[in-house]
């Protein structure tokens, strides 16, 4: 099944006709992604033939187009060249400056820079020394942990690395890495340091990357090295995680800026000093509990982050809000080091607005949250959110390094180095799930065919544009074009089917997904389409965009509320999940979100229409949320498009669908329909009407995943985490509704209380709190053991007086029979006893 066309837009104020007539054109100089008034210096100019003449020249495309945030990568210009005697200077965000050159066959190539923050950076280029910097593009700068493996240098046996001098653990060291990313025969090997300075929350609170010392110098690039470690000269080895640095030898020590290889963030277990090497355990004790004051100093950041979801499934469906934590993923194998015992955990998406903190939430094979007070492999809160935060630059916000310096070496302090856990769990205890609410989930699929957050479902068969859902509280708005369908034999089909999909909150980037005319999914950040070959994740503004191997797209909005899109079969399916705190501020198809869903049904005039409406007036409704090229998302890239849909009508008056289908016995497809669609309506209507059963099964299979989606956000109630009893035990660490949690008390004690306490709709456990006390009998043998006791020591202090008695009538004796020789010898003998 395909489309008669394809699209997305932009506003575009003057006609084709008028810029491919005019005269004289303008320059893209310094003015790359403006509509001048001759020519387009658009990213869409190319596809509509109307760029001005230069646009190649000043608006770069660049390969590859992302890198590490600490620097380091050659990326090349693609789209243009220059003279080899030409003296380039790379600017980024227009304040940092790297060295770039022209190679032999006239591309330019400049140096990413060390960054403090991930997302699109712009930067310029000038070939006369930085006078001029009239050429422009982006480059995608991204967190450490997530550029490919063959980017950084590997340390062979992380583990020994990061514990080396603590008992069993020495020997050599290796560090290998992609010899052909630096063109030298020659390396240097660096250590770097990361600090940061100032007064905590304060605006003179600082984030730096330091350089050390210089490990290696002059060593082979042949893309490994080993040595044996010895501790740090000086005060270095007082800096216990960071990173190294292989850049050519041609370089200074610790130059900024220059072409390198970096291996990923580690503890520096391996060059810290004698006194970690002799006693590792004590060290480390002395860190922890250096740690644990400080962080007694700083706010309590645990009160506003998110809670976690109470259940596995809730964690994974809560796709707004919620996202895999790579170390512990349960599709990738459940290798989770540093929680054992789950099996899958995720963190939040949005860092807390004051404070900057993250959040965990993991869970075992039952898909039961595991908690820090009842195991170590227990989720943990973070002071510093391991993805950052925008605007990043200032700490605790810089991606990754803030979280290291907060959350993850303190670990090793308490938990890895030395048996201090206690105090690492006090201090990031996981939050239980007692105040998490499930967000909504509103869809469509098909040809197509609506489910409403409050649960309405009805099929919409407009050809147009609409508004699928837009809020007052954050000016979200997600708009869907739909457009005619083709009959597998070509011939047009009187239904129509999602086509595009773009959306935008408050002053975000806007993102579409679209399919291209060979059936393609596209998606497009701000009019440009974006190349996922090199990274599924992207940091940007006002949002993150995630995108799965099989293309599944997801948008996650800085307040929670996120967007998934599936391609199948040439129809697109749109899922909007919204947090509870969008209810009553949400209009358009979708309806409105309230729980109720009598008044779905809403026109833009706030009138409404019965939910028992006929498909006529249905289609009414529908065609009331058309949307207007003033408040149009879309980009309207191709003639096509600009006819079709900028220039004609938003809703098409004149397409009437097939509202009845018609289900024949005779029809020889009706008996493989119900084969595969059942029972279900949806599946059975799109499969009448679009005569394919690839349709049908695409639909069924969007109908039955929101239907999951629906289980799994389910509300929970849960009652909180219980302790067990002083003396004594509990069984059951589930404290959801239903659950029991027993108690039991250790030998020679009994239990008052109850035995058994059951989590109850009231959010309340059940019956009183136990507790464990000494047993009668035990209590009676105690009693009797410390009266026959006070009667020994009576005794036994009576003898020990009569002996003394004794022994003193018999020294005065032996004194008066011995003979006194003089005053010396009597005071001798005297102190003998």
């Amino acid at each position: 099944m395909k489309f008669i066309g394809i699209g997305v837009s932009f506003f575009i104020p003057i006609s084709l006709a008028a810029l491919w007539n005019a005269g004289t054109p303008d320059s893209c100089s310094h003015r790359c992604g403006e509509l001048l008034s001759t020519c387009s210096c658009q990213v869409t100019c190319q596809s509509l033939r109307i760029c001005c003449p230069d646009y190649k020249e000043f608006c770069l495309h660049i390969s590859p187009y992302s890198g590490s945030l600490m620097g380091g990568k050659d990326f090349e210009i693609e789209n243009t060249t220059f003279n080899t005697s030409s003296v380039l200077r790379c600017r980024f965000k227009q304040k940092i400056e790297t060295s770039g050159y022209v190679a032999k066959d006239g591309k330019a190539h400049c140096i990413s820079p060390l960054l403090y923050e991930t997302g699109f950076v712009p930067f310029e280029i000038s070939t006369d020394d930085g006078l001029t910097f009239p050429y422009s593009g982006t480059w995608l700068s991204v967190h450490h942990s997530k550029v490919s493996d063959g980017e950084k240098s590997v340390l062979v046996n992380a583990t020994k690395w990061q514990y080396y001098g603590t008992p069993n653990t020495d020997g050599n060291l290796t560090l290998t890495w992609t010899h052909q990313a630096l063109p030298a025969t020659h390396i240097n090997i660096e250590v770097w340091g990361y600090e940061e300075t100032g007064d905590s929350y304060s605006d003179n609170w600082l984030a730096k990357w330091k350089y050390l010392y210089t490990l290696a110098r002059e060593a082979p690039n042949t893309g490994t090295f080993s040595f044996t470690p010895v501790p740090a000269k000086g005060n270095y080895n007082t800096w216990d995680f960071g990173i190294l640095r292989i850049t050519p030898s041609s370089y200074s020590d610790g130059q900024s800026n220059i072409p390198s290889v970096w291996s990923s963030v580690h503890a520096l277990a391996w060059h810290l000093g004698e006194d970690f090497r002799n006693d590792p355990t004590a060290w480390a004790t002395a860190k922890c509990l250096e740690w644990d004051r400080k962080e007694e100093k700083l706010p309590n950041f645990l009160e506003e982050i998110i809670d976690c979801p109470c259940t596995l499934a809730q964690a994974r469906a809560d796709t707004g809000r919620f996202h895999t934590d790579y170390g512990c993923d349960i599709e990738k194998g459940s290798v989770c080091t540093y929680h054992p015992g789950a099996v899958h955990c995720v963190r939040a998406i949005q860092a807390s607005p004051q404070y900057a903190a993250g959040q965990q939430c993991c869970y075992d094979a039952t898909g039961t949250q595991i908690l820090t007070q009842d195991s170590t492999g227990g989720s943990t809160p973070d002071r510093g959110h391991d993805w950052g935060s925008p605007p990043f630059m200032k700490p605790p916000r810089i991606p990754g390094f803030s979280h290291w310096l907060y959350d993850v070496i303190s670990f090793y302090y308490c938990c890895l180095w030395s048996d201090n856990c206690q105090f690492y769990m006090k201090r990031r205890p996981s939050s239980d799930c007692r105040t998490y609410r499930p967000p909504r989930a509103a869809s469509t699929f098909g040809d197509p065919h609506l489910v409403t957050f409050d649960g309405l479902n009805f099929t919409f068969k407009g050809q147009g544009e609409y508004t699928f859902v837009e809020s007052d509280l954050t000016s979200l708005r997600v708009q869907g074009r739909t457009q005619q369908a083709h009959f597998p034999n070509g011939t047009e089909a009187q239904v129509t089917g999602l086509s595009a999909v773009a959306m935008q909150e408050n002053n975000s980037d806007v993102i579409e997904v679209r399919y291209s005319e060979d059936l393609n999914m596209e998606v497009l950040l701000n009019q440009r389409v974006v190349n996922f070959s090199e990274q599924s994740w992207m940091d940007l503004k006002g949002l993150f965009l995630h995108s799965t191997a099989n293309q599944n797209i997801t948008v996650m909005f800085s307040s929670g509320a996120g967007v998934e899109i599936r391609g199948s079969g040439g129809l697109l399916m749109l899922t909007v999940l919204l947090p509870e705190k969008f209810m009553n501020h949400t209009q358009g198809l979708f309806g409105v979100m309230n729980g109720n869903a009598e008044d779905e049904y809403t026109f833009k005039n706030k009138t409404t229409i019965s939910v028992h409406a006929n498909p006529q007036q249905l289609f009414e409704f529908g065609a009331d949320w058309a949307v207007e090229n003033g408040t149009s998302l879309f980009t309207y890239d191709t003639e096509f498009l600009l006819n079709n849909f900028f220039y004609g009508e938003k809703h098409n008056s004149s397409f009437l669908p097939v509202f009845f289908p018609y289900e024949d016995p005779a029809d020889p497809l009706v008996k493989d329909m119900v084969l595969l669609c059942d029972s279900d309506p949806f599946c059975r209507f799109d499969v009448l009407t679009t005569r394919s059963l690839q349709v049908g099964h695409s639909t069924r299979l969007s109908h039955q995943n929101h239907k999951w989606l629906v289980e799994s956000l389910k509300s929970v109630i849960s009652c909180g985490w219980l302790d067990h009893p002083a003396n004594g035990r509990k069984e059951g660490t589930n404290y959801l509704l239903g659950s029991a949690v027993h108690f039991i008390c250790n030998q020679g004690y009994e239990l008052t209380g109850s035995k058994e306490r059951i989590c109850q709709a009231t959010g309340a456990w059940s019956r009183e709190t136990p507790r464990c006390v000494w047993r009668t009998d035990v209590k009676q043998i105690i009693l009797l053991g410390c009266v026959f006791g006070a009667v020994g020591l009576v005794v036994l202090a009576r003898l020990i007086f009569l002996c003394r008695k004794e022994r003193h009538k018999h020294n005065q004796k032996l004194v008066s029979e011995v003979p006194v020789t003089s005053e010396q010898e009597t005071v001798k003998f005297q102190r003998s006893f």
